[in-house]
């Protein structure tokens, strides 16, 4: 547990002095030497933590055990929401909003506003169809540079309240305040995260629902509940007490339980469960006996709130990705080709701007009827490489052409299984030898680098790959 200790024992024999008594105090475990400071240079919370790296764990039997203080932030229409301060005279007057795609149809809605939900528009439903059952809505791209910057500022400001914020997407963050009860002196979690609320809307323009509980999936949960909706008025907070996970998990339908997608929903409703009340009547025996003993155990935890999962400060990137929805569909394989050449070339730059490399190579298509396929490969050896990389990614592209040839909306490509460069991802050889069909060889290493450092001066397109670049021919012909 946190124990606020003034420098003064005099004046507080306890050692136990609420923060907004002096502008300087050190934070400490128990009897431990202070490891680090919490500056208050506000009498009021939220409090800046210092180099919170630096803090030391006890070991358990020195620490009282206390439940998990764990919320999860989420922007209130997020990207609906950017949109309108990036526009505020266009899509800032506009009750009928749609972001994603474009005003002719085409493309994917990433989100719509409240008022264009109530006509059915949901998120990656094809823009066209989204028109069609809202015809008065307008259409804007989604401004991914300012959506990028105010996460970063949301999650800012979450970082003045607890060291350990974990983003789990673009506007959704968790964040665990375990332990901190004599930080906030005493404050319950509503009132911690109503002025956590409160804080993000005053400085970044933007609103958070925000759920609480003793678990990540409780806080989902919460959070989902705590969320506005039209004609429904609420404070965005919502906080499920220890002790109380199993009575609030009653009240929702086993839909509602994230990963219960609708295959599972189906298996469930054989059995007669449709909501979390129904399947908590049974024991873990028959959950198993049922679904598996995998998918069985999982569900009996699952709908008692238990979740082990811990909120990751700093959690290491799963994938990089790039991909792109085209204005005309492309037909013929030169095309597809040359934009995933394209593709291939900014995932490779990412993973060696963050020291990455990848095992795993994805290629996704989207055809012109909006049906999405991919491939996959994985490597023996983790590349960074534009050569490696591209070849795997076209023998992908090229197989899911064989497998259907139509026209394409969308291509995309990612790396996952990411390595640190440096990290052994391959069996150690015997010999301390270059593998004779080395994936990535040192000349692919060299260019790579040659055009990282010329594309760092002189801008993305400083150099790119002739075949990148359509020919005058290519691009007088028709589709």
């Amino acid at each position: 547990m946190l124990r606020a200790t003034s420098r003064s024992s005099q004046d507080h024999p306890s050692g136990v002095t609420p923060l907004p008594a002096f502008g300087s105090l050190e934070v400490s475990f128990a009897d431990r030497q202070p490891v680090s400071r919490c500056r208050a240079a506000d009498p009021r919370p939220p409090y800046e933590f210092v180099n919170p790296s630096r803090f030391v764990i006890p070991p358990p039997d020195a620490v009282s055990p206390s439940p998990s203080r764990i919320l999860l932030a989420d922007a209130d229409a997020f990207y609906v929401a950017v949109a309108r301060l990036t526009d505020p005279e266009g899509a800032g007057r506009t009750p009928l909003l749609i972001v994603g795609g474009a005003a002719d149809g085409r493309g994917v809605v990433t989100s719509a506003s409240y008022e264009a939900r109530e006509y059915g528009v949901r998120s990656a439903m094809p823009t066209a169809q989204a028109l069609r059952l809202c015809p008065g809505a307008t259409v804007v791209p989604v401004p991914r540079d300012v959506c990028s910057r105010k996460s970063r500022e949301i999650r800012r400001v979450l970082g003045n309240f607890t060291p350990v914020v974990e983003p789990a997407s673009i506007d959704e963050f968790y964040l665990d305040l375990t332990g901190t009860e004599q930080l906030y002196k005493g404050e319950d979690l509503t009132t911690t995260a109503a002025r956590i609320r409160q804080t993000v809307i005053e400085e970044t323009d933007l609103s958070v629902s925000i759920g609480g509980g003793t678990s990540k999936l409780v806080a989902k949960l919460a959070a989902k509940r705590a969320k506005p909706r039209p004609g429904r008025e609420g404070s965005g907070v919502f906080i499920v007490p220890p002790g109380e996970e199993q009575a609030f998990l009653e009240q929702l339908d086993l839909a509602d339980i994230p990963m219960i997608g609708p295959r599972f929903q189906e298996h469930l409703a054989r059995y007669g469960l449709r909501r979390v009340k129904d399947a908590l009547q049974h024991d873990v025996e028959t959950l198993v006996a049922w679904f598996g003993e995998r998918s069985g155990q999982w569900l009996y935890r699952r709908i008692r709130g238990r979740d082990t999962g811990h909120v990751e400060g700093r959690p290491r990137a799963k994938s990089l990705s790039h991909e792109e929805t085209f204005a005309v569909d492309l037909t013929t394989d030169n095309d597809l080709e040359r934009e995933l050449l394209r593709l291939t070339s900014s995932v490779a730059r990412d993973l060696r701007a963050k020291s990455l490399r990848a095992r795993t190579i994805t290629v996704k298509i989207r055809d012109a009827d909006f049906t999405t396929r991919q491939a996959s490969h994985t490597l023996p050896d983790a590349v960074c490489a534009d050569r490696p990389i591209y070849e795997t990614a076209a023998r992908l592209l090229h197989k899911l052409r064989k497998a259907r040839r139509t026209g394409a909306r969308l291509l995309g490509i990612a790396g996952s299984h990411l390595a640190r460069e440096g990290d052994s991802t391959r069996q150690l050889a015997l010999f301390d030898e270059e593998p004779v069909a080395a994936l990535e060889t040192r000349r692919d290493q060299t260019i790579a680098h040659a055009m990282d450092e010329i594309n760092v001066k002189y801008g993305r397109k400083g150099i790119v790959r002739a075949a990148e670049v359509r020919s005058k021919n290519e691009r007088e012909s028709p589709q």
